[in-house]
Protein backbone atom coordinates (compact mmCIF):
# COMPACT_ATOMS: atom_id res chain seq x y z
CA UNK A 1 0.00 0.00 0.00
CA UNK A 2 1.56 3.15 -0.90
CA UNK A 3 2.15 6.12 1.34
CA UNK A 4 -0.71 8.67 2.05
CA UNK A 5 -1.13 11.93 2.75
CA UNK A 6 -1.79 13.80 6.57
CA UNK A 7 -4.10 16.68 7.11
CA UNK A 8 -2.60 18.80 9.87
CA UNK A 9 -5.12 22.07 10.84
CA UNK A 10 -5.03 24.64 13.83
CA UNK A 11 -8.04 25.64 15.33
CA UNK A 12 -9.48 29.07 17.67
CA UNK A 13 -7.34 31.01 19.63
CA UNK A 14 -3.76 30.34 18.92
CA UNK A 15 -1.17 30.16 21.52
CA UNK A 16 2.75 30.84 21.92
CA UNK A 17 3.50 27.29 21.06
CA UNK A 18 0.91 26.28 18.95
CA UNK A 19 3.75 26.18 16.28
CA UNK A 20 5.71 23.99 18.14
CA UNK A 21 3.26 21.28 18.01
CA UNK A 22 3.20 21.79 13.95
CA UNK A 23 6.62 21.85 13.94
CA UNK A 24 6.37 18.15 16.41
CA UNK A 25 4.30 16.67 13.93
CA UNK A 26 5.70 17.59 10.52
CA UNK A 27 9.10 16.78 11.77
CA UNK A 28 8.03 13.49 12.85
CA UNK A 29 5.55 12.54 10.16
CA UNK A 30 9.13 13.48 7.20
CA UNK A 31 10.72 10.84 9.24
CA UNK A 32 8.20 8.39 8.07
CA UNK A 33 7.60 9.23 4.30
CA UNK A 34 7.10 5.86 3.88
CA UNK A 35 3.75 5.70 5.62
CA UNK A 36 2.83 9.97 5.30
CA UNK A 37 4.13 10.80 1.87
CA UNK A 38 3.23 14.75 2.61
CA UNK A 39 1.66 16.81 5.44
CA UNK A 40 -0.68 19.50 3.88
CA UNK A 41 -2.25 22.23 6.19
CA UNK A 42 -5.21 23.39 6.26
CA UNK A 43 -5.17 27.63 5.42
CA UNK A 44 -7.49 29.17 8.05
CA UNK A 45 -7.88 26.06 9.93
CA UNK A 46 -10.37 23.22 8.69
CA UNK A 47 -11.82 26.18 6.91
CA UNK A 48 -8.51 24.82 4.42
CA UNK A 49 -10.31 21.68 3.94
CA UNK A 50 -13.70 22.53 3.48
CA UNK A 51 -12.57 25.02 0.40
CA UNK A 52 -9.88 22.78 -0.75
CA UNK A 53 -7.12 25.27 0.56
CA UNK A 54 -4.26 23.61 1.63
CA UNK A 55 -1.06 24.12 2.24
CA UNK A 56 1.79 21.75 1.03
CA UNK A 57 4.18 21.95 4.45
CA UNK A 58 6.62 20.04 2.17
CA UNK A 59 8.03 23.16 0.39
CA UNK A 60 9.19 24.15 3.27
CA UNK A 61 12.80 23.61 4.53
CA UNK A 62 13.98 21.86 7.42
CA UNK A 63 15.40 25.25 9.16
CA UNK A 64 12.31 26.45 8.52
CA UNK A 65 10.20 24.03 9.87
CA UNK A 66 12.48 23.72 12.74
CA UNK A 67 11.72 27.60 13.67
CA UNK A 68 8.10 26.92 13.78
CA UNK A 69 9.13 25.96 17.28
CA UNK A 70 10.11 29.68 18.84
CA UNK A 71 7.57 31.16 16.22
CA UNK A 72 4.37 32.41 18.13
CA UNK A 73 0.52 32.54 16.40
CA UNK A 74 -0.91 30.05 14.08
CA UNK A 75 1.67 29.77 10.54
CA UNK A 76 -1.33 28.24 8.69
CA UNK A 77 -4.11 30.42 9.55
CA UNK A 78 -6.40 29.44 12.28
CA UNK A 79 -10.11 29.57 12.42
CA UNK A 80 -13.12 29.93 14.83
CA UNK A 81 -15.44 27.18 12.62
CA UNK A 82 -17.86 25.04 14.55
CA UNK A 83 -18.98 21.71 12.46
CA UNK A 84 -22.14 20.72 13.58
CA UNK A 85 -23.42 17.86 14.50
CA UNK A 86 -23.79 15.19 11.22
CA UNK A 87 -27.53 14.88 11.49
CA UNK A 88 -27.27 19.13 11.18
CA UNK A 89 -25.09 19.65 8.95
CA UNK A 90 -23.90 16.30 6.86
CA UNK A 91 -23.04 18.32 4.02
CA UNK A 92 -19.67 19.85 5.74
CA UNK A 93 -18.38 16.15 7.06
CA UNK A 94 -19.41 14.85 3.13
CA UNK A 95 -17.17 17.48 2.14
CA UNK A 96 -13.87 16.82 4.26
CA UNK A 97 -14.41 13.47 3.33
CA UNK A 98 -14.84 14.42 -0.37
CA UNK A 99 -11.38 16.49 -0.26
CA UNK A 100 -9.36 13.51 1.69
CA UNK A 101 -10.80 11.29 -0.79
CA UNK A 102 -8.98 13.42 -3.35
CA UNK A 103 -5.91 14.22 -2.04
CA UNK A 104 -5.13 10.74 -0.63
CA UNK A 105 -5.49 12.47 2.92
CA UNK A 106 -5.09 8.95 5.35
CA UNK A 107 -4.39 11.52 8.52
CA UNK A 108 -6.37 13.86 10.03
CA UNK A 109 -4.62 15.83 12.52
CA UNK A 110 -6.84 18.93 14.22
CA UNK A 111 -5.25 20.80 16.62
CA UNK A 112 -7.65 22.64 19.23
CA UNK A 113 -9.67 22.97 21.89
CA UNK A 114 -13.11 21.10 23.43
CA UNK A 115 -14.99 21.60 19.66
CA UNK A 116 -11.95 20.83 18.01
CA UNK A 117 -11.87 17.56 19.42
CA UNK A 118 -14.99 16.83 18.89
CA UNK A 119 -15.19 17.44 15.23
CA UNK A 120 -12.23 15.18 15.37
CA UNK A 121 -13.99 12.07 16.63
CA UNK A 122 -16.77 13.30 14.41
CA UNK A 123 -14.60 12.79 11.27
CA UNK A 124 -13.39 9.36 12.39
CA UNK A 125 -16.78 8.37 12.59
CA UNK A 126 -18.41 10.01 9.47
CA UNK A 127 -14.83 8.83 7.48
CA UNK A 128 -15.98 5.10 8.69
CA UNK A 129 -19.29 5.48 7.28
CA UNK A 130 -18.80 6.70 3.82
CA UNK A 131 -16.34 3.78 2.96
CA UNK A 132 -12.96 6.23 3.31
CA UNK A 133 -11.38 5.86 7.03
CA UNK A 134 -9.44 8.32 8.49
CA UNK A 135 -7.29 8.27 11.19
CA UNK A 136 -8.08 11.09 13.04
CA UNK A 137 -6.01 12.58 15.89
CA UNK A 138 -6.99 15.51 18.23
CA UNK A 139 -3.59 17.65 19.63
CA UNK A 140 -4.24 19.24 22.65
CA UNK A 141 -4.28 23.21 22.67
CA UNK A 142 -5.74 25.42 25.05
CA UNK A 143 -4.78 28.38 26.95
CA UNK A 144 -7.77 28.25 28.75
CA UNK A 145 -6.25 24.56 30.40
CA UNK A 146 -9.88 23.27 30.39
CA UNK A 147 -9.53 19.96 28.46
CA UNK A 148 -10.23 16.84 30.54
CA UNK A 149 -7.94 14.35 31.16
CA UNK A 150 -4.60 15.96 30.30
CA UNK A 151 -2.85 16.89 33.41
CA UNK A 152 -2.19 20.39 31.18
CA UNK A 153 -2.69 21.67 27.92
CA UNK A 154 -0.38 23.06 25.97
CA UNK A 155 -0.47 27.14 25.71
CA UNK A 156 -1.59 27.29 29.17
CA UNK A 157 1.94 27.18 30.76
CA UNK A 158 3.24 30.42 28.74
CA UNK A 159 0.42 32.05 29.14
CA UNK A 160 0.53 31.43 33.02
CA UNK A 161 4.27 32.75 33.27
CA UNK A 162 3.28 35.53 31.22
CA UNK A 163 0.35 36.59 33.75
CA UNK A 164 2.43 35.95 37.13
CA UNK A 165 5.17 37.55 35.53
CA UNK A 166 3.22 40.84 34.49
CA UNK A 167 1.24 40.55 37.76
CA UNK A 168 4.49 40.95 40.17
CA UNK A 169 6.03 43.61 37.63
CA UNK A 170 3.28 45.72 37.70
CA UNK A 171 2.62 45.20 41.43
CA UNK A 172 6.07 46.76 42.03
CA UNK A 173 4.67 49.82 39.77
CA UNK A 174 1.53 50.21 41.94
CA UNK A 175 3.07 50.32 45.29
CA UNK A 176 5.48 53.02 44.19
CA UNK A 177 3.04 55.13 43.62
CA UNK A 178 0.63 53.88 45.92
CA UNK A 179 0.79 56.68 49.14
CA UNK A 180 -0.05 59.65 46.35
CA UNK A 181 -1.45 58.20 43.40
CA UNK A 182 -3.04 54.69 42.33
CA UNK A 183 -4.42 52.37 44.82
CA UNK A 184 -5.95 49.58 43.00
CA UNK A 185 -5.19 47.85 39.60
CA UNK A 186 -7.04 45.26 37.66
CA UNK A 187 -5.36 43.07 35.16
CA UNK A 188 -8.15 41.14 33.21
CA UNK A 189 -6.94 37.52 32.17
CA UNK A 190 -8.72 35.18 29.23
CA UNK A 191 -10.80 32.54 31.05
CA UNK A 192 -14.62 32.05 30.52
CA UNK A 193 -15.66 29.50 32.30
CA UNK A 194 -12.78 28.31 33.96
CA UNK A 195 -10.23 30.32 36.38
CA UNK A 196 -6.88 28.37 35.62
CA UNK A 197 -5.34 31.91 34.20
CA UNK A 198 -6.38 33.68 36.67
CA UNK A 199 -5.36 31.57 38.99
CA UNK A 200 -2.09 31.50 37.71
CA UNK A 201 -1.70 35.24 38.46
CA UNK A 202 -1.60 33.94 42.15
CA UNK A 203 1.97 33.17 41.89
CA UNK A 204 3.38 36.25 42.07
CA UNK A 205 3.64 36.43 45.21
CA UNK A 206 3.51 33.99 48.40
CA UNK A 207 3.08 36.31 51.43
CA UNK A 208 -0.42 37.93 52.22
CA UNK A 209 0.66 41.86 51.65
CA UNK A 210 2.40 40.59 48.32
CA UNK A 211 -0.31 40.74 44.94
CA UNK A 212 -2.66 40.07 43.58
CA UNK A 213 -4.45 40.52 46.67
CA UNK A 214 -7.52 39.37 45.10
CA UNK A 215 -8.75 36.70 42.08
CA UNK A 216 -11.79 36.43 40.86
CA UNK A 217 -12.84 33.05 39.56
CA UNK A 218 -15.35 32.17 37.49
CA UNK A 219 -16.01 29.09 39.32
CA UNK A 220 -16.97 31.80 42.21
CA UNK A 221 -19.95 33.29 42.48
CA UNK A 222 -18.83 37.39 42.59
CA UNK A 223 -20.13 38.93 45.60
CA UNK A 224 -19.71 42.96 45.49
CA UNK A 225 -19.91 43.45 49.50
CA UNK A 226 -17.32 40.94 50.04
CA UNK A 227 -15.29 42.09 47.27
CA UNK A 228 -15.08 46.05 48.03
CA UNK A 229 -14.64 44.74 51.59
CA UNK A 230 -11.73 43.02 50.60
CA UNK A 231 -10.66 45.82 48.80
CA UNK A 232 -10.95 48.27 51.32
CA UNK A 233 -9.16 46.17 53.73
CA UNK A 234 -6.28 46.06 51.34
CA UNK A 235 -5.52 49.69 50.90
CA UNK A 236 -5.84 49.92 54.43
CA UNK A 237 -3.51 47.53 55.50
CA UNK A 238 -0.80 47.43 52.12
CA UNK A 239 -1.61 50.79 50.94
CA UNK A 240 -2.89 49.42 47.96
CA UNK A 241 -4.79 46.95 46.45
CA UNK A 242 -3.99 44.43 42.75
CA UNK A 243 -6.68 41.95 41.26
CA UNK A 244 -6.42 39.59 39.07
CA UNK A 245 -9.84 38.86 37.27
CA UNK A 246 -11.09 36.37 35.24
CA UNK A 247 -13.18 37.45 31.80
CA UNK A 248 -15.79 34.78 32.73
CA UNK A 249 -16.42 36.21 36.46
CA UNK A 250 -19.92 36.23 37.25
CA UNK A 251 -22.66 36.75 39.31
CA UNK A 252 -24.78 34.14 41.26
CA UNK A 253 -27.14 33.52 38.88
CA UNK A 254 -24.99 32.71 36.30
CA UNK A 255 -24.45 36.38 34.72
CA UNK A 256 -20.92 37.04 33.17
CA UNK A 257 -19.93 40.61 35.19
CA UNK A 258 -19.34 42.13 31.57
CA UNK A 259 -21.63 40.22 29.24
CA UNK A 260 -21.59 42.12 26.12
CA UNK A 261 -25.10 40.97 24.65
CA UNK A 262 -23.62 39.35 21.48
CA UNK A 263 -22.48 35.72 20.40
CA UNK A 264 -19.39 34.54 19.15
CA UNK A 265 -18.72 31.98 16.14
CA UNK A 266 -19.33 28.98 18.89
CA UNK A 267 -22.54 30.03 20.08
CA UNK A 268 -20.49 31.78 23.18
CA UNK A 269 -21.24 34.91 24.99
CA UNK A 270 -19.42 37.50 23.57
CA UNK A 271 -17.55 39.38 26.71
CA UNK A 272 -17.49 42.99 27.01
CA UNK A 273 -14.25 43.84 29.00
CA UNK A 274 -14.67 42.96 32.89
CA UNK A 275 -11.99 44.66 34.43
CA UNK A 276 -13.98 48.19 33.55
CA UNK A 277 -16.58 47.04 35.14
CA UNK A 278 -14.50 46.19 38.30
CA UNK A 279 -12.58 49.55 38.25
CA UNK A 280 -15.42 51.35 38.24
CA UNK A 281 -17.09 49.43 41.28
CA UNK A 282 -13.85 50.65 42.80
CA UNK A 283 -14.05 54.30 41.86
CA UNK A 284 -17.94 54.57 42.69
CA UNK A 285 -17.80 52.89 45.92
CA UNK A 286 -14.40 53.47 47.66
CA UNK A 287 -13.38 56.56 45.84
CA UNK A 288 -9.63 55.09 45.04
CA UNK A 289 -7.77 55.91 42.32
CA UNK A 290 -7.18 52.71 40.10
CA UNK A 291 -5.51 51.76 36.56
CA UNK A 292 -6.29 48.78 34.64
CA UNK A 293 -5.19 46.43 32.10
CA UNK A 294 -6.58 44.05 29.56
CA UNK A 295 -4.24 41.37 28.94
CA UNK A 296 -6.31 39.90 25.99
CA UNK A 297 -3.84 38.70 23.31
CA UNK A 298 -0.70 39.59 24.45
CA UNK A 299 -1.01 37.03 27.09
CA UNK A 300 -1.90 34.27 24.41
CA UNK A 301 1.05 35.43 21.89
CA UNK A 302 3.89 36.29 24.10
CA UNK A 303 6.41 33.66 23.11
CA UNK A 304 9.45 36.29 24.38
CA UNK A 305 9.10 34.77 27.76
CA UNK A 306 7.34 31.34 27.19
CA UNK A 307 7.70 28.43 29.60
CA UNK A 308 10.57 25.88 28.42
CA UNK A 309 7.99 23.21 29.76
CA UNK A 310 5.13 24.31 27.66
CA UNK A 311 7.44 24.70 24.88
CA UNK A 312 8.58 21.14 25.36
CA UNK A 313 5.25 19.53 25.83
CA UNK A 314 3.91 21.29 23.02
CA UNK A 315 5.78 19.49 20.59
CA UNK A 316 5.57 16.04 22.83
CA UNK A 317 1.99 16.42 21.87
CA UNK A 318 2.67 16.56 18.10
CA UNK A 319 5.03 14.01 17.79
CA UNK A 320 3.11 11.61 19.43
CA UNK A 321 0.03 12.46 17.95
CA UNK A 322 2.17 11.36 14.56
CA UNK A 323 3.42 8.08 16.38
CA UNK A 324 -0.27 6.87 17.94
CA UNK A 325 -1.07 7.12 14.41
CA UNK A 326 1.25 5.29 12.83
CA UNK A 327 0.74 2.40 15.33
CA UNK A 328 -2.95 2.12 13.72
CA UNK A 329 -4.72 4.45 16.97
CA UNK A 330 -7.64 6.90 15.66
CA UNK A 331 -10.11 8.95 17.71
CA UNK A 332 -7.47 9.52 20.09
CA UNK A 333 -5.68 12.74 21.60
CA UNK A 334 -2.10 13.12 23.37
CA UNK A 335 -2.54 13.75 26.83
CA UNK A 336 0.22 14.87 29.57
CA UNK A 337 0.38 12.69 32.66
CA UNK A 338 2.38 14.04 35.72
CA UNK A 339 4.12 11.54 37.00
CA UNK A 340 5.76 13.34 39.63
CA UNK A 341 5.29 17.07 40.94
CA UNK A 342 8.78 17.65 42.67
CA UNK A 343 11.29 16.77 40.46
CA UNK A 344 8.53 17.71 37.97
CA UNK A 345 8.03 14.40 35.90
CA UNK A 346 5.72 14.05 32.80
CA UNK A 347 4.77 11.64 29.86
CA UNK A 348 2.35 11.41 26.92
CA UNK A 349 -0.29 9.17 26.78
CA UNK A 350 -3.23 8.27 24.97
CA UNK A 351 -7.13 9.40 25.78
CA UNK A 352 -10.53 8.76 23.47
CA UNK A 353 -11.87 11.23 22.01
CA UNK A 354 -15.12 10.35 23.03
CA UNK A 355 -13.96 11.07 26.66
CA UNK A 356 -12.66 14.84 25.64
CA UNK A 357 -15.16 16.11 23.27
CA UNK A 358 -17.37 19.46 24.59
CA UNK A 359 -16.17 18.56 27.84
CA UNK A 360 -14.17 21.31 30.42
CA UNK A 361 -12.34 21.42 33.25
CA UNK A 362 -13.03 23.39 35.94
CA UNK A 363 -10.18 24.89 38.59
CA UNK A 364 -10.82 22.49 41.71
CA UNK A 365 -12.40 23.94 44.71
CA UNK A 366 -9.58 22.96 46.68
CA UNK A 367 -7.09 25.07 44.26
CA UNK A 368 -9.30 28.35 45.78
CA UNK A 369 -8.99 29.61 49.36
CA UNK A 370 -11.70 29.35 51.70
CA UNK A 371 -12.65 33.17 51.27
CA UNK A 372 -12.25 32.87 47.48
CA UNK A 373 -9.91 35.06 46.57
CA UNK A 374 -6.92 33.50 46.51
CA UNK A 375 -4.95 29.89 45.69
CA UNK A 376 -4.06 27.17 47.77
CA UNK A 377 -0.76 25.40 48.57
CA UNK A 378 -2.13 22.36 46.35
CA UNK A 379 -3.00 25.26 43.23
CA UNK A 380 0.71 26.34 43.76
CA UNK A 381 2.17 22.93 43.42
CA UNK A 382 0.16 22.02 40.32
CA UNK A 383 0.99 25.63 38.69
CA UNK A 384 4.47 25.95 39.25
CA UNK A 385 6.07 23.11 37.34
CA UNK A 386 4.39 24.54 34.32
CA UNK A 387 6.13 27.70 34.18
CA UNK A 388 9.53 26.80 35.13
CA UNK A 389 12.30 27.38 32.86
CA UNK A 390 12.81 29.93 29.42
CA UNK A 391 13.24 29.13 26.05
CA UNK A 392 13.84 32.04 24.30
CA UNK A 393 13.85 32.73 20.63
CA UNK A 394 16.62 34.56 18.85
CA UNK A 395 17.03 38.10 19.43
CA UNK A 396 18.38 40.30 16.28
CA UNK A 397 18.90 44.01 17.09
CA UNK A 398 16.97 43.39 20.51
CA UNK A 399 14.03 41.82 18.35
CA UNK A 400 12.78 38.28 18.71
CA UNK A 401 13.32 36.70 15.10
CA UNK A 402 10.10 34.86 14.04
CA UNK A 403 9.97 32.84 11.02
CA UNK A 404 7.46 33.49 8.20
CA UNK A 405 6.04 30.68 5.77
CA UNK A 406 6.40 30.49 1.96
CA UNK A 407 2.48 28.76 2.62
CA UNK A 408 2.73 26.68 -0.97
CA UNK A 409 -0.64 25.84 -2.22
CA UNK A 410 -1.51 22.87 -3.07
CA UNK A 411 -3.20 22.61 -6.18
CA UNK A 412 -6.76 21.94 -6.06
CA UNK A 413 -7.87 18.59 -7.84
CA UNK A 414 -12.24 18.75 -7.02
CA UNK A 415 -13.93 20.99 -9.47
CA UNK A 416 -17.10 21.62 -7.15
CA UNK A 417 -16.16 24.80 -4.74
CA UNK A 418 -17.54 24.77 -1.14
CA UNK A 419 -19.20 28.58 0.31
CA UNK A 420 -18.19 28.58 4.30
Amino acid sequence: MSAMNAFYAQSGGVTAVINASACGVIETARKHRNKIANVYAGRNGIIGALTEDMIDTGRESARTIRALRHTPGGAFGSARYKLRSIEDNLAEYERLIEVFRAHDIGYFFYNGGNDSMDTAHKVSLISKRMGFPVTCLGIPKTVDNDLPITDNCPGFGSVAKYVAVSTREAALDVLSMAKTSTKVFVLEVMGRHAGWIAAAGGLAGSEPEDAPHIILFPEVPFNKRAFLKRVRECVRNYDYCVIVVSEGASYANGKFLAEAGTRDAFGHAQLGGVAPVVANMVRESLGYKYHYAVADYLQRSARHIASKVDVEQAYAVGRAAVQFALQGKTAVMPVIKRTSDSPYRWKIESAPLSRIANKEKMLPKRYITKDGFGITAAARRYLEPLIRGEDYPPYVNGLPQYVKLRNVAVAPKLKTKFVV
